[in-house]
């Protein structure tokens, strides 16, 4: 069946991929299968071979990477998307959806015209699969992301496509930060609504925690939040946001070593 023309689907998800990790896109897209109705969008280069994935009925619609960065790429992806499709989100092609959370988010939006989005919590977990620990913020991540880090899980978030579409999607000049960018946002078009269960699985690779890859996504967080601020509290926001950015540094090099410490990593 193919449901990028099935008219009573309006949940889609986006997953940018290079095509380079098969067994980990298999595994995310089995879990998004799982995670309730819904189209799965890929976005991959070309000469990605997906032929594994499409012969297991993963894939519903495919669209060539654009190739200028990773935002642009899920920006595309949506455009790409049928014009029914009312509920969207994307996720990376080594992370995990929990079962039925596209289900349940989905409905938590269509009961509440005046949400925006909506998120829950999220497992880290390392490469083998194995859980290292559950962000499990709250609602009160929500105010906390103009003046302090953001802990709003993007993975297993779901956002309405009219709120996502009404400031123009993902800043394509961000490398890192465009997901704090996104959900300050959506802030603005409505309410964030938050589910007290897990509802995906962020995966915590090695690679990803390198020191200048982790300084530069803290600094450019802090020069997002600074942008939104009023003029008044911008002029002092180096009175908290330096030691705020070395706190965001401390707490990823904690989780890093707690993996360590378990063998995970």
């Amino acid at each position: 069946m193919d449901l990028s023309k099935d008219e009573t689907t309006d949940v889609a998800v986006v997953v940018p991929t290079l095509g380079q990790r098969p067994d980990y896109l298999i595994e995310c897209l089995r879990s998004i299968r799982v995670a309730g109705k819904s189209i799965i969008c890929i976005v991959a280069p070309p000469s990605a071979d997906l032929s594994e994935v499409e012969s297991l009925g993963l894939i519903d619609q495919k669209v060539d990477d654009p190739k200028t960065g990773l935002p642009a790429a899920i920006n595309f992806g949506f455009q790409s998307l049928p014009s029914n499709i009312k509920y969207i989100a994307w996720l990376g092609d080594d992370d995990l959806l929990e079962p039925s959370s596209i289900t349940k988010t989905s409905a938590l939006l269509r009961s509440d015209e005046r949400a925006s989005a909506v998120f829950g919590q999220c497992h880290y977990i390392d490469p083998s699969g194995h859980r290292i620990l559950t962000n499990a913020s709250g609602k009160w991540a929500v105010p906390l992301i103009s003046f302090g880090p953001d802990l709003i899980p993007q993975p297993g978030s779901l956002m309405r496509r009219s709120a996502f579409d009404a400031f123009g999607g993902l800043r394509t000049d961000l490398g890192w930060a465009f997901d704090v960018d996104l959900f300050i946002n959506l802030k603005k078009q409505g309410k964030i609504r938050y589910l007290k269960e897990p509802l995906a699985s962020f995966r915590w690779h090695p690679e990803s925690l390198s020191v200048g890859q982790r300084h530069g996504s803290v600094r450019e967080a802090s020069q997002v939040r600074v942008e939104y601020l009023p003029k008044v509290l911008r002029k002092v926001s180096v009175l908290w946001e330096p030691p705020l950015r070395w706190a965001t540094l401390k707490a990823g090099a904690a989780l890093n070593n707690r993996a360590l410490q378990k063998g995970n990593l």
